[in-house]
């Protein structure tokens, strides 16, 4: 196959990348997106693999029976609440591969350009980074690796490593005969990620996935770079982009920097900042039964519901869209509050209420649904925690001070269903749950909206 026509299928490629992202911007065009990206991704692959460079395909096919088997295993077996552990897990894979490619680059070309070991040393850099930073957040949301590992300096010794990095990568564009220079970067990058992550927090977490993600695309795009190839060095710098903005909105929907995330005081105690569980809860709790709520449905004309992790972990949507059924049916107004980071990655609910058929014009946003909860009679929080804890308001020192919440408190009556009074991801108590207009309904999201449903219908 000749150059022009895989440069021709590189840049139809690229369009069709665009093009699925555009469509990832609304729930309505997202299924059209994604099979754009597939598309794209496919004719990318194709046209590599008819490139007249490729001398043999033994070992090509051999790599696509195997990865087709462990990606239809993990499709079929991983559940919607562990997707942030299995994009944590593939943009580490994109780092390593990067630096493979650009290592196995380095050794096979003779007499580099400037532009080839500068992309070689950055491929090397990120792409480490990106994989062992990548593993330790997979770990953590595994809860594997639950301990935040900190020491006196570690910001220091993490600038430290930085520079070490850069001057090795420096070393290998200078000499580019220099292996060990390429390897040893290589090694201390890897530390570095993964001194970048271990002092991190749970709550932090999808923050640093998206930024994770960002890495992987920069470190494919250098890699581009490497080979000489236009699709990977346009869909590495669509994904770094887009990872980049995601990053930015998600640190704006929690009130936090970048900086802050990676090198703030994350892994403080959060008790230390703030009441115990037992000042906090002690004599306030008001639990609740799915009959009593019935009956506060009788008399409401608008409810707004809270999805948060609980409801992910129980799968539980298609109990809520019954539920909301039979709610609407009976006059009342239904709407869904979606906060930007509720669950464990940006789009969670999103795509778990879809999952259930619900309309997308039901899920309202944060900042449009903040404006109406004076005006809601039932405010039904499902599994949510740190999303709707007024600590975030009314503390100036904890883990979520300043982060929007969805105002659930200001609604005429709270129901909250949740097993237990078990902290979120933040590690501290929700004043929520002990509020005058609070009740508790104790329980599997699942079970407790299934037995709303039964006592609606019987009331």
């Amino acid at each position: 196959m000749s150059m022009t026509l895989i440069n021709f299928a590189y840049l139809v490629a690229s369009v069709l990348f665009i093009l699925g992202l555009k469509g990832l911007t609304h729930p309505r065009t997202a299924v059209r997106g994604n099979t754009l990206g597939a598309l794209a991704m496919l004719l990318a692959v194709l046209a590599t693999l008819l490139d007249q460079r490729i001398l043999s395909f033994e070992y090509i096919l051999i790599g696509v029976v195997v990865g087709s088997l462990i990606g239809v295993a993990f499709a079929a077996k991983i559940p919607m609440t562990s997707m942030p552990e299995l994009v944590a897990i593939f943009n580490g894979f994109g780092g390593v591969a990067s630096v493979l490619v650009a290592g196995a680059a380095l050794i096979e070309v003779q007499g580099p350009s400037h532009q080839f070991t500068v992309s070689t040393a950055a491929s090397g850099l990120i792409g480490a980074v990106t994989f062992w930073g990548s593993l330790v957040a997979f770990f953590k949301l595994m809860e594997v690796l639950k301990r935040l590992i900190q020491f006196p300096g570690q910001q220091f010794f993490n600038g430290l490593l930085t520079l070490v990095c850069i001057g090795l990568g420096s070393w290998l564009v200078l000499e580019p005969g220099q292996m060990d220079a390429f390897w040893i970067m290589v090694c201390v990058a890897s530390l570095l990620g993964v001194m970048l992550v271990v002092p991190i927090g749970g709550a932090d977490m999808p923050v640093v996935i998206a930024f994770l993600n960002s890495c992987s695309g920069l470190a494919a795009a250098a890699t581009g770079f490497v080979l000489d190839n236009n699709v990977l060095i346009i869909a590495g710098s669509l994904v770094g982009a887009s990872g980049l903005i995601l990053t930015q909105i998600m640190c704006k929907a929690m009130n936090r920097s970048l900086g802050n995330v990676f090198f703030g005081d994350s892994g403080a105690t959060p008790a230390a900042s703030g009441a115990s569980d037992d000042e906090v809860y002690a004599g306030k709790i008001k639990s609740t039964s799915a009959d009593e709520v019935a009956m506060l449905f009788d008399t409401a004309r608008r409810v707004v519901i809270v999805p948060g992790y609980g409801m992910a972990v129980a799968q539980a949507q298609h109990a809520v869209r019954d539920l909301a059924d039979l709610l609407e049916q009976r006059g009342i107004e239904v709407e869904y509050g979606i906060h930007p980071v509720a669950g464990r990655m940006p789009g969670h609910m999103n795509v778990l209420l879809a999952e259930a058929e619900i309309s997308y014009d039901k899920l309202v946003e944060m900042d449009r649904i903040n404006a109406t909860f004076q005006q809601t009679d039932v405010a039904l929080v499902i599994g949510a925690n740190d999303v709707v804890n007024p600590l975030a308001r009314e503390d100036n020192s904890g883990p979520i001070a300043g982060m929007p919440i969805l105002d659930v408190d200001k609604s005429r009556t709270v129901v909250v269903i949740k097993r237990s009074l078990s902290p979120g991801f933040a590690g501290i108590p929700n004043p929520l749950f002990a509020a005058d207009n609070s009740l508790m309904f104790f329980g599997s999201a699942k079970e407790a909206v299934l037995d709303l449903v039964t006592a609606v219908k019987e009331s």
